[in-house]
């Protein structure tokens, strides 16, 4: 049974109550923010909760056992407290939400109801709804590596150990235009041959979007700018002289793991492994079985 301090216990025992629910969210970076459904702002743990934030909370579902409850919590987009690139750039993913009950006469009676953390965010026309999931919604990930011939890095992680420094791995470019959501002119990276940033990353590093990630599918150099193709587009607006961080590629193969990047010792992949047409052939009496190699 969860302890209640004996000063809010006692409010909750008188006839009329005057409570409100809080939600501190912890993102990632470190930055904290507060929200609360009541009318006005509150001060709790040293962190101010924004009263009319368009807040509002689900029911939530609770299941006994390792079952993962969850709930959701919606909101409006505030230009000085949360806004919808924060959300795109991914800010909030992964996101810890302390969830308490106060007292808002006296914001020193409250009670930390539960802990979560932010999993799928949705959103539409200036508004979001992220759900809450339990920490025990963990268990229910699935661990483990799949075998195949390609590696299941990425390109400069703690598992491929390629060095992104080094020179002509980055480069810095300047959005000339944004010709549709997937396909962005800029400068600056007129020197690369077409391609150089082919599977590579794109990264805004300032603007309204900054802090936004894309993957890069073709680069092309054509009248003195660079076209750059992505695999999905963007959900926000770049404009003309937004900066962007570009990083190279790499198509996941044991050829360019040690050919380009000199990086065979630590490929994640299996690339001598047989592929389905040997794995689902069928003995032939017409070979000599004499113990050597079937596969190469």
């Amino acid at each position: 049974m969860r302890p209640i301090p004996a000063p809010l216990a006692e409010h909750l025992a008188a006839d009329a109550t005057t409570l409100c629910t809080c939600w501190r969210v912890i993102r990632t970076d470190q930055v904290v923010l507060g929200f609360t459904d009541h009318d006005r702002d509150l001060t709790l743990l040293g962190t101010q909760f924004h009263a009319a934030s368009g807040f509002s909370a689900s029911d939530a579902e609770a299941e006994t056992g390792l079952a993962a409850p969850s709930s959701e919590v919606a909101g409006a987009f505030s230009s000085d407290v949360i806004t919808e690139v924060d959300l795109i750039a991914g800010r909030y993913d992964g996101a810890r939400v302390e969830v308490y009950r106060v007292n808002w006469q006296d914001p020193s009676q409250y009670l930390l109801l539960k802990v979560q953390e932010i999993g799928e965010v949705k959103r539409q026309t200036g508004q979001f709804t992220a759900e809450l999931r339990s920490f025990t919604a963990r268990l229910n990930q699935e661990q483990g590596r799949t075998f195949g011939r390609r590696c299941d890095a990425s390109l400069g992680d703690a598992r491929c150990r390629v060095n992104m420094d080094v020179p002509g791995r980055r480069a810095s470019a300047t959005v000339v235009a944004m010709e549709s959501g997937d396909r962005i002119t800029v400068s600056g990276i007129e020197g690369y041959r077409d391609d150089y940033f082919r599977y590579g990353r794109l990264n805004v590093v300032s603007g309204a979007a900054n802090g936004v990630v894309a993957d890069i599918e073709t680069s092309r150099t054509s009248a003195g700018t660079t076209i750059l193709s992505l695999w999905l587009p963007l959900d926000v607006s770049l404009a003309a002289g937004d900066r962007l961080t570009l990083s190279i590629g790499c198509d996941k193969s044991f050829a360019t793991c040690r050919d380009t990047f000199a990086n065979a010792a630590n490929f994640r992949g299996f690339p001598h492994m047989p592929g389905s047409d040997f794995a689902y052939s069928y003995v032939s009496g017409q070979v000599t079985h004499d113990g050597s190699v079937l596969f190469e």
